[in-house]
């Protein structure tokens, strides 16, 4: 079976200001699933108001769904995600150790 991704896409339910009380939160909830190595990639989409992208290794769908749910905007509800998961085929060799490793 070949490593799968997922491309986890959040979107903002709610204004800004609904959203500024939970930042440092998310922000802790990045790094604690960076520093686990489950996060490989994260940032703000472009315009940044309508939210973030986040892409996730070493789970399986059912797992990003429940580390989706311990988001604090996700709690909150003042976000959602969507989880698009990708069986890898093909990655550039530069992404050849992250992805062997998902």
């Amino acid at each position: 079976m070949s490593p799968m991704l997922h491309l986890l896409i959040l979107r903002y339910l709610r204004g800004e200001a609904d959203v500024a009380p939970h930042i440092a939160g998310h922000v802790d909830y990045l790094e604690r699933h960076h520093a686990a190595g489950t996060f490989i990639a994260s940032g703000q989409t472009v315009p940044a108001g309508e939210g973030g992208a986040i892409l996730a290794r070493g789970v399986d769908r059912a797992a990003a769904l429940a580390i989706t749910a311990e988001d604090p905007f996700v709690r909150a509800g003042v976000a959602e995600y969507s989880i698009t998961t990708i069986d890898v085929g093909r990655a550039h060799p530069a992404l050849a150790g992250l992805v062997s490793a998902a």
